[in-house]
């Protein structure tokens, strides 16, 4: 359930190359993306970290520390929903340089909705596992049972994002499939 490490690793360039300094991270698990993230960016940057589980963020959280990167993570145990709504209504906003979803996968079509309000224009908003174990690629009939229940969440989410005339859009194939999506409006 871990980001791959050459997925992580594109995502560290990415960062780098765009120059991001306020970050969003929805769906954390125990925290290699957000290490990834927290070490790609600048001593002043600040990552927005949002996950239910504080558990399992817990678990990477020492790692977080040994690597000095603590310091620019502000997590939100929270439903990310929630708390996207409460930024939203938030008179002092600030707009993210870059948001990274992975979280759950029937409500990325919601958080894009929400994304597309907190990210600035020139921004970029990267979805995790849109490829679904190539299951999208499937037939319905040929889909693996485990896949069966996200499927129709990933395909609709990458129907959707195709269809955005406010995206600038790259579905990638590295790991299990990463969509880039730059704001354009």
């Amino acid at each position: 359930m871990l980001v791959p490490a050459d997925e992580g690793q594109f995502l560290s360039m990415l960062l780098k190359i765009i120059n991001a300094k306020n970050t969003l991270e929805l769906g954390v698990f125990t925290g290699y993306s957000l290490l990834t993230t927290a070490l790609a960016l600048p001593n002043d940057a600040k990552i927005t970290a949002i996950d239910k589980n504080r558990e399992a963020y817990e678990t990477g959280l020492p790692f977080i520390q040994k690597a000095g990167v603590e310091h620019k993570i502000n997590f939100i145990n929270s439903n990310a929903l929630t708390v996207l709504d409460e930024m939203l209504t938030n008179n002092e906003m600030e707009l993210f340089d870059f948001a990274f979803v992975d979280a759950d996968k029937p409500n990325y079509i919601h958080y894009h909705e929400r994304l597309m309000k907190l990210v600035k224009i020139g921004g970029v908003i990267a979805y995790d596992n849109t490829l679904w174990y190539g299951s999208v690629a499937l037939d319905e009939e040929k889909t693996h049972e485990k896949y069966k229940n996200n499927r129709k969440a990933i395909m609709d989410l990458n129907t959707y994002l195709a269809s955005d005339p406010n995206i600038e859009l790259s579905q990638i194939s590295i790991g299990d499939g990463v969509t880039l999506c730059r704001r354009l409006h």
